[in-house]
């Protein structure tokens, strides 16, 4: 509680704005006012459940009481049912704490998001924030990295990289200038924890870019936003000023010799960015096209520069590291998959959102204990994970363990832990064709395989779909998939046939439709 202030959550999260949240706030000041009911309004960030976005949180005693979704025309009834004491309602979900999509949760990364005021210095220290950054500036940059490495902490953002091996060849390099860029141009279908912890904790994002950059030892860094995110991008912006008032940026950082200067740039809409290289051509004012490697980023990135690259959640996993240890974090999850992953729930879902898990968990766990199962009340057919460029996974894979290594033997990927789902009505021959189809409007240009692989890919699964030559054009096409697997120079040709080879693979009978109906037809014409 706050002095005699009764205080109310309403989320500032996009995905709240998107359903009124804004409105529903205005409501809940103004019925405060009309009856005399003195009340502090924050504007937190998302919980995650955004099924029930807008939700309302009333402080109580007991903790938090959730109602959700809520308009401006429930807020009324809300307090005539006295929800500033945690009054039932038929919106109503008793303790926010309780509540079990989000008490099955281990929330490392998104630990705060939806707790505190974003924008509040105090907020985020009084729940543990820049306690990593506090330990990492008493350690030796040595220190730190073994830390990283120890905690097993892996790239976020799709191949699964060790972050502490990356770190440590930054360091070792010598060079009079290093750079941490971190990869916020979140563009994959169905994923959105880049932007909601951002918008939720944009200081989480803040002091993991600081340790990284104490670490290898360099000076300055940049966050490569969408400019589809226009409200993460003010938050971050205003975060990052608080951050220098408050000492935890600049020159000297908190009476040391640290030094960390951050910015923000915004790209142009461009999904090759989400690639390093590519990412790093649009730094520096350069039209987005991958770079061959070698040389590596961490050896020749930004302005030719060793530079640290890595994504939201990644450097977003750093504070509790540095906070806790690292034997803590490699406590979560399997194999060579440890700490924790916030898994994103979107398609045909009752209840999507965000879901942060340790490693090892299942698909189907994920689609019914969390997901509810299909909001049409048909049968999930197919599951897309890991972005436009991930494996569809029928439901005979459901029970896979979500590890690297495990999606990797399917010829699938954890990426950056999107999770698409269709029912039973969804065209797979249409979602393969989607694929090339996304490739020819996306590739930078620079290679052929990419360039013209996708665009042949896409006339070929026409023919198909049309049933003209299937089973010639089939060949075709496994072909053409494999010439864009091994010589592309990149993921984003190089991964586009994992979408089409898996449903082809699972779904064969989607890409002979035509075929049937053309010889259903000449047989009755006989």
């Amino acid at each position: 509680m706050s002095g005699h202030l009764i205080t109310v959550f309403v989320p500032r999260d996009s995905a709240a704005l998107s359903v009124g949240a804004d409105a529903v706030a205005a409501a809940i000041r103004a019925e405060a006012a009309k009856r005399d009911l003195p009340l502090r309004i924050v504007r937190n960030g998302s919980r995650g459940m955004l099924y029930l976005e807008p939700l309302v949180e009333v402080e109580t005693p007991e903790g938090r009481v959730a109602y959700g979704p809520v308009t401006a025309a429930d807020v009324p009834s809300l307090f005539d049912a006295g929800f500033l004491t945690g009054g039932e309602h038929t919106l109503g979900h008793g303790l926010t704490e309780e509540i079990p999509y989000f008490k099955k949760q281990e929330r490392l990364t998104f630990a705060r998001c939806g707790i505190i005021d974003p924008l509040s210095v105090e907020d985020y220290r009084a729940h543990g924030g820049f306690r990593g950054l506090e330990n990492a500036l008493a350690m030796s940059q040595a220190e730190i990295v073994k830390a990283v490495t120890d905690s097993g902490l892996r790239g976020r953002g799709g191949a699964g990289f060790p972050t502490g091996i990356k770190w440590n060849t930054v360091m070792q390099a010598k060079a009079d200038e290093k750079f941490v860029c971190c990869n916020a141009d979140e563009g994959d279908s169905g994923t959105f924890a880049d932007r909601m912890i951002i918008e939720g904790d944009p200081f989480c994002l803040i002091e993991g870019m600081t340790i990284a950059a104490i670490a290898v030892g360099a000076t300055s860094g940049y966050v490569y936003m969408r400019s589809e995110y226009p409200h993460a991008t003010a938050t971050l912006r205003h975060a990052i000023k608080l951050a220098y008032d408050e000492g935890w940026l600049g020159d000297n950082i908190h009476g040391t010799n640290r030094t960390f200067h951050l910015d923000v740039r915004v790209g142009a809409g461009a999904y090759i960015c989400g690639e390093e290289t590519a990412m790093l051509e649009s730094l520096e004012g350069k039209r987005g096209m991958v770079r061959a490697k070698p040389p590596l980023p961490a050896l020749e990135g930004l302005f030719g520069k060793p530079t640290v690259v890595n994504n939201v959640l990644s450097l977003c996993s750093v504070p509790i590291i540095l906070d806790k240890g690292g034997d803590y974090y490699r406590d979560f999850g399997v194999g060579r998959s440890r700490g924790t992953l916030p898994f994103q729930l979107a398609g045909n879902l009752k209840h999507g959102g965000i879901v942060e898990k340790a490693f090892g968990i299942t698909l189907h766990e994920l689609l019914y204990d969390f997901g509810g199962g299909t909001i049409t009340g048909r049968p999930i057919r197919a599951v897309q994970v890991g972005g436009p460029l991930g494996a569809y996974l029928p439901p005979s894979q459901f029970d896979l363990p979500k590890d690297y290594e495990a999606f990797a033997a399917q010829e699938a990927m954890v990426g950056h832990g999107g999770i698409v789902v269709f029912d039973d009505s969804v065209d797979m021959a249409q979602q393969a064709r989607f694929a090339m189809e996304f490739c020819v409007a996306e590739s930078c240009g620079k290679c052929t395989p990419c360039r013209i692989g996708s665009t042949r890919g896409m006339e070929t699964l026409d023919k198909i779909i049309a049933g003209k030559n299937v089973d010639a054009n089939l060949e075709l096409l496994a072909d053409l998939c494999d010439v864009m697997v091994d010589g592309s120079l990149c993921a984003m040709g190089g991964m586009t046939p994992y979408p089409v080879r898996s449903a082809v693979k699972h779904f064969p009978e989607d890409f002979r439709k035509k075929q049937h109906a053309v010889r259903v037809t000449h047989i009755a014409a006989e």
